[in-house]
């Protein structure tokens, strides 16, 4: 059997700013213990992308406040009869120690901002072939470095990131758990739905189809318009799609 691919779209801004960092963040994480230069060249780029929306964005305030607002929704269950309270009271705990891990930070990218290394290669990456040897020597220097020093590096400016990665893993998480649904069938490429205070759509859709979605909505409604991939290809009249609400 085929496995399905899922799709995400956010419905507002805050939720679009968070899956754009989840994205940079494990992209991060998944070149970060690997030697070849090209990795180390990959890491550059989306550590530089990261933290163009942190300048960009004041991410720690809007995660401190999507926080507090879900210890709240989380305290709210704590009456609520047949409810789990060990559990309830464990996500409470989880929670609090990522508050007071966010409110302690530093703005999130600061210490990489301020970093002498990461500063003098910065605005090199911005441009195509950049991080060429003659465009940066001291970075040429730095790939050559033993592959153990360039770890070091790379974990401690990794560990900046840690209030950030965890708390905005821990919010998304408990927002994607929400999820309510179930499998829709299509017809002729199209669906809308309401979505009453909704911040995030996920889809689960079989390749087989040829086709993929293109969303458009807001926290109260969507629509998604089934597009094929291969303009040859007709999409189906009538095909099942899962689809959840956050």
């Amino acid at each position: 059997m085929t496995s399905l691919t899922v799709y995400e779209h956010p419905l507002n801004e805050q939720v679009r700013i968070y899956l754009r960092l989840e994205y940079l963040l494990d992209q991060l994480d998944e070149v970060s213990g690997l030697s070849a230069p090209c990795h180390h060249i990959q890491f550059f780029r989306s550590l530089f992308d990261l933290l163009e929306i942190l300048e960009q964005v004041p991410v720690k305030a809007d995660l401190a406040k999507d926080l507090d607002k879900l210890k709240k929704k989380l305290n709210a269950w704590s009456d609520v009869p047949q409810v789990d309270q060990a559990q309830l009271n464990q996500l409470l705990e989880q929670l609090a120690a990522h508050q007071r891990s966010v409110l302690q930070a530093k703005r999130f990218g600061q210490a990489l901002r301020e970093d002498r290394f990461l500063t003098s290669i910065k605005q090199r990456f911005s441009i195509p072939g950049g991080s060429c040897s003659f465009d940066l020597p001291i970075f040429h220097y730095w790939l050559h470095q033993p592959l153990a020093a360039r770890q070091n590096a790379i974990q401690g400016w990794m560990e900046t990131l840690s209030p950030l990665r965890h708390a905005l893993t821990f919010w998304l998480q408990l927002t994607r758990e929400s999820a309510h649904g179930g499998t829709e069938n299509v017809q002729h490429g199209f669906y809308q739905q309401e979505a009453d205070g909704a911040c995030l759509i996920r889809l689960s859709l079989a390749p087989d189809f040829g086709v993929y979605p293109l969303v458009s909505g807001h926290k109260n409604r969507f629509a998604i318009r089934f597009m094929p991939f291969d303009d040859d290809l007709e999409v189906a009249d009538n095909m099942p799609v899962h689809i959840s609400v956050c």
